[in-house]
């Protein structure tokens, strides 16, 4: 990292339970010359990966739902989101990481996926990259349920969806993940389904 905007960059673990939250204090040259001292909370949790899976022939995708914490305690009623295969990476690059957690999610083996876009997710407070990808689907790929690995007490439904229905889900303001938004809108621009 090298950044002359920033220096006498001082470090306070404030939790490593599950992933690691640091307490950051430092100084920050303005745009108008003046050095400020700032202090920021960052959560590292790592990068992640998700998929929008689509079948072209049936005009159908998969997407998962699942109880979301965080939204509850915020302003989502029942707490469960639906959403594309998503995961963290583990130590794979994130072509084989959604690969691994598409099948342990929804239970397809897809052989292979296009990267379309890496983003911040939320940049102010995270320091999660997503990789975002698109994969065709076969029903001759199914190979399980799916719904998660019970050693990380994952409980997902799997849905297979008909793209409009999605569509007018995404127009009316039923789908709220981001990560999901973010894909949906791809296959409309570059009309994955037409």
């Amino acid at each position: 990292m090298s950044n002359n905007r920033v220096k006498d960059i001082k470090s306070t673990l404030l939790s490593d339970n599950y992933y690691v939250l640091k307490k950051l204090n430092f100084n920050y040259l303005m745009s108008n010359g003046t050095w400020v001292n700032q202090m920021r909370e960052v959560y590292n949790r790592g990068d992640g990966a998700g998929v929008l899976l689509y079948n072209k022939t049936k005009k159908t995708i998969i997407l998962t739902k699942q109880f979301r914490m965080p939204t509850y305690m915020s302003d989502n009623e029942d707490g469960f989101l639906i959403e594309i295969c998503a995961g963290m990476l583990d130590k794979d690059d994130p072509e084989a990481c959604i690969i691994r957690e598409t099948e342990e999610e929804v239970g397809y083996r897809i052989k292979e996926v296009k990267k379309v876009y890496e983003a911040y997710s939320s940049p102010g407070v995270l320091t999660e990259k997503m990789h975002f990808f698109i994969g065709e689907y076969s029903d001759d790929m199914k190979v399980s349920d799916g719904g998660g690995l019970d050693v990380e007490q994952e409980d997902i439904e799997v849905l297979e969806l008909n793209f409009d229905d999605v569509v007018s889900m995404l127009h009316k303001g039923e789908i709220y993940d981001t990560r999901t938004i973010v894909l949906l809108q791809y296959a409309l621009i570059h009309k994955l389904l037409d």
